[in-house]
């Protein structure tokens, strides 16, 4: 028999001498599972490690190359410590040790807690080992999440990223220490806002003289940085410039809980109310004394009004350069409103840039929004829509139909196993007869069960498609007779939209509009 070994260390690498080497823990793994191999006389083939993996962590480089040399099949059985050392989720459990494993062949053995899918009397242990590691990860978040929140309201940093201008003290990686050359910087960029200078031309101003914004400055320092999504990352931009004066940090502050993740499951973050930040005042020396930060408040108060008139501009956030992917900003030139891309002006090369009038770019989404009320209202296609819909509901009821036939027969098969099982106790039948009958029986109650399952499957599909289809009717119906648009109106229809470069020739600006339905 071929033999993959998979081990899995979540723990921090307290008896590592480097970094490179293997953790003792991951070590005693091997010997115990290379030890259980050998009194099998089994062929060891691989050996698969992941150090410092949470076992909900579907990115572990190690287990990923397993499950693609298991659909090779490579070997014939996965041997672990624990079915938790392969996986702490139900859906990973029942995804590749219950379905797809035996699909290809291939045994699953956990041999502390006794996993073994050879012995199909021990699958609900195994299910419920799964149940139960599922609960410990959603215990264990909330677990860390609860102390992370402790730290955090006692001003501690927590985090892998400091603020630019500051590094995290050697001796207390909660604690803040002041980084002297950046922090230069970040007085060089509050003095140079107080003194009437806006932000695009600071921004320019420190990419002309050739200073690596901040992730750039920490991947030269070789301090920890998270990877630019941009492809112009390593400039200064007018958007970290912002950032940088509405910062608390700078002033010995700690803010933090700005973003909280979706679901245990998942890394995605999503955005807090700003009251329930976690804000601590006085946790670390300052880099911008208390003066400085107040005019600077004051004047970002006094310039934070779009066209000087109060309201949120009318696209405001909604533009995005063709060219870059950045979010285009506002301005105001001989009483005229528009929206520029601002990296063309932060430094030489940057972006050809992109360039609209709000009133050329409202006239273009109010054409566009037309021309789906003429398609959407005219006469044949409402008929259209009708038959459609009619269709899409008439589809509904006969999968419901048949799901309510496939329950019926589930239940008439169960009760037959029953029967059969009675009639094996009375003698009726023998023990071979009752084997052939329930190993029938339930295979046509499987294959219903999952037509029910695909069944339900496909009525949301169908739904989501009919629902999705009303409320696109309903939203444009709405917006009929329309002449000019209102922020409401932009937030309820549209993503985003992508501005492009006037076209010398024709003088038309390119728009491309991403609609909310």
């Amino acid at each position: 028999m071929r033999v993959a070994i998979y081990c899995r260390l979540s723990e921090e690498d307290r008896g590592k001498q480097f970094r490179t080497d293997d953790s003792e823990s991951i070590q005693n793994q091997k010997s115990l599972l290379l030890q259980y191999a050998m009194d099998r006389d089994w062929d060891v083939c691989d050996i698969y490690s992941d150090d410092d993996y949470r076992g909900s962590d579907r990115s572990r480089p190690e287990w990923n190359q397993l499950l693609k040399d298991a659909e090779q099949r490579k070997f014939d059985i996965v041997l672990c410590k624990t079915q938790a050392r392969f996986t702490r989720e139900m859906e990973m459990v029942e995804k590749y040790i219950h379905f797809l494993f035996p699909t290809w062949g291939i045994r699953f053995i956990g041999v502390a807690d006794h996993a073994d899918t050879e012995n199909k009397g021990n699958k609900k242990q195994r299910q419920i080992m799964g149940l139960t590691n599922e609960w410990y990860l959603e215990d264990m978040s909330d677990s860390i999440k609860a102390a992370l929140t402790a730290r955090r309201k006692e001003g501690f940093h927590i985090g892998s990223f400091p603020l630019y201008g500051y590094i995290k003290c050697p001796k207390d990686k909660g604690k803040l220490i002041i980084d002297p050359e950046a922090a230069a910087v970040v007085r060089e960029v509050f003095r140079l806002y107080v003194e009437g200078h806006g932000k695009t031309y600071i921004a320019r101003h420190l990419n002309d003289r050739g200073i690596p914004n901040p992730t750039e400055y920490k991947r030269q320092k070789g301090i920890t940085y998270k990877t630019p999504k941009h492809k112009l990352g390593t400039l200064w931009k007018y958007y970290a410039i912002s950032a940088m004066l509405e910062n608390e940090v700078y002033i010995g502050n700690m803010v933090q809980g700005r973003y909280g993740s979706i679901s245990y499951k998942t890394g995605v973050n999503k955005p807090i109310p700003k009251d329930q930040w976690i804000r601590v005042e006085n946790t670390h020396e300052p880099i911008i004394d208390l003066e400085l930060w107040g005019r600077t408040q004051e004047l970002l108060k006094s310039r934070s009004k779009p066209f000087g008139t109060g309201k949120v501009g009318l696209f405001s956030k909604k533009t995005r350069c063709v060219n870059c992917g950045y979010t285009m900003r506002a301005c105001k030139t001989h009483g005229r409103h528009y929206l520029k891309c601002g990296t063309k002006h932060t430094a030489k090369d940057a972006c050809v840039g992109s360039f609209i009038s709000v009133i050329e770019l409202e006239a273009a989404v109010l054409t566009e929004l037309q021309q789906l009320l003429d398609c959407y209202l005219d006469n044949d296609e409402v008929g259209r829509y009708v038959r459609i819909v009619n269709t899409i509901e008439d589809k509904i009821v006969g999968l419901q139909s048949e799901k309510s036939t496939c329950i019926k027969k589930i239940a008439e098969y169960g009760l037959a196993i029953k029967q059969a099982y009675m009639d094996k106790v009375k003698g009726v039948i023998s023990d071979t007869e009752f084997v052939d009958f329930s190993q029938e029986f339930s295979t046509d109650k499987k294959r219903l069960e999952s037509r029910v399952q695909s069944i339900d499957d496909e009525i949301t599909t169908i739904e989501h498609r009919r629902d999705k289809m009303k409320d696109k009717r309903q939203i444009i119906a709405e917006y009929a007779n329309v002449e000019r648009l209102d922020r409401v109106m932009v937030e309820t229809l549209i993503d985003y939209v992508l501005i492009g470069k006037r076209d010398p020739e024709t003088k038309q600006v390119p728009v491309e509009i991403y609609w909310n339905f």
